[in-house]
């Protein structure tokens, strides 16, 4: 019997390895439309790939998966990130923990992951076919399983001939994307980090929290790319243009403002500018108090502060506005929302409802996460479920 996977990315190969080692008597072929595979695991966690993540911080899958949680909850019973730290450290590629719960290669270098598909994948005797572009079932004629592992498309055009399959699509749009903010004050901080903030959406429950980077066109950073990611289908639908605040501080208006009057009375007549309250980076504490007073010719001793540039302050540091001009170009982007709808497919298979024998795996469905490795276990978790589908149907056939 034959399979084809059509992509060799990540969710492919892995696919193609498991069913091979699962099923060894299965013909597997993997097609892939550009002369390199595995480019986006060689990009991926800057060079390093973060090729899952602990969970332990993760209470509800919906924390991590902006779209298809509730599937992951199912699929991740069979195929989870401690499957997936064994399948690796089995297959040659040891792994460590970050303090963050995010796990690399020890090499600390994706090549170790590239290095673990391209071995395995010709020790099993898969085929490896690049420079292929499918655009229709009927050019993989001859094959008794079909699975699409194309991952995340920028355009519809290029899910056309799945939906003319009859499946439903999920308009693709971009998730995991930097802000531009047109502040040139703000561009002056470029470099910044600040560790713990809070992004959220005015008028929304958008939120999400964790380090932010101040760039030279805007802001990016763990709490951004969260951020944009819960947020993708809101953005898009607005152009990418809507009001963004931060909390600086990740803190509740009372608590900073007891904090600041604890500060300011230890500290009466030492110039504001000369502070260094909740060890904010110089810097942006001294444009956070310009923005909050900025008809303040010089800025006054905290003795002298008034009640209401106090609550300008406080203000500032806990919902600090900004325009989102734009969002950062589609080529930096890694991840998709969208793709083949998740009515479209059997939950406990990932094959067709439209058409027999044909599966989905990756990001090409309508599962994306955030940063973190989410991204890559849900591809990891989709393929094996696939690999096992195929194997089970091809065996009760034999």
């Amino acid at each position: 019997m034959r399979t084809a996977v059509v992509g060799g990315g990540a969710a492919g190969f892995f696919l193609a390895i498991n069913l091979k080692e699962m099923c060894p008597q299965m013909d597997v072929t993997i097609f892939e439309r550009s002369q390199h595979v595995l480019r986006k695991v060689k990009v991926s966690g800057g060079g390093r790939c973060n090729c899952t993540n602990t969970f332990e911080e993760v209470s509800d899958l919906s924390q991590v998966y902006p779209r298809g949680h509730r599937l992951m909850k199912r699929l991740m019973k069979g195929f989870d990130q401690r499957d997936a730290y064994v399948w690796f450290e089995g297959h040659g590629v040891p792994l460590v923990v970050q303090d963050d719960h995010c796990v690399f290669p020890a090499a600390q270098d994706s090549q170790a992951i590239i290095g673990c598909f391209l071995t395995h994948c010709r020790r099993l005797g898969v085929e490896m076919k690049t420079g292929v572009e499918i655009r229709a079932i009927d050019d993989l004629a001859g094959f008794d399983f079909i699975v699409v592992t194309t991952g995340g498309q920028p355009c519809m055009d290029n899910l056309r001939w799945l939906a003319d399959l009859g499946h439903e699509i999920e308009p693709p749009v971009p998730s995991l994307f930097t802000f531009s903010v047109a502040d040139s004050a703000l561009h002056d901080l470029m470099g910044t980090v600040v560790d713990e903030v809070t992004a959220f959406l005015p008028g929304t429950k958008l939120n999400a929290h964790g380090p932010l980077l101040i760039t030279h066109w805007g802001m990016s950073g763990p709490a951004i790319l969260k951020l944009s990611s819960y947020a993708a289908r809101y953005l898009a639908e607005r152009e990418y243009h809507a009001p963004l605040a931060v909390n600086w501080l990740s803190m509740n208006e009372e608590q900073v403002r007891q904090e600041l009057n604890d500060y300011f009375a230890a500290h009466p007549r030492k110039q504001l500018t000369h502070l260094h309250p909740f060890d904010l980076p110089s810097r942006l504490w001294n444009y956070l108090l310009q923005k909050a007073m900025p008809q303040t010719a010089s800025l006054p001793f905290p003795a002298d502060l008034s009640k209401k540039s106090l609550n300008r302050l406080v203000a500032t540091l806990t919902a600090d506005t900004y325009d989102i001009a734009s969002r950062a170009p589609f080529k930096d982007e890694f991840v998709t929302c969208g793709g083949v709808s998740l009515a479209a497919v059997n939950p406990s298979t990932l094959e067709s409802r439209h058409r027999p024998r044909l599966f989905f795996a990756g990001e090409l469905l309508d599962i994306d996460g955030i940063t973190g490795g989410f991204n890559f276990q849900a591809a990891w978790t989709t393929a094996f479920t696939v690999a096992q589908a195929i194997t089970k149907q091809a065996t009760a056939e034999a």
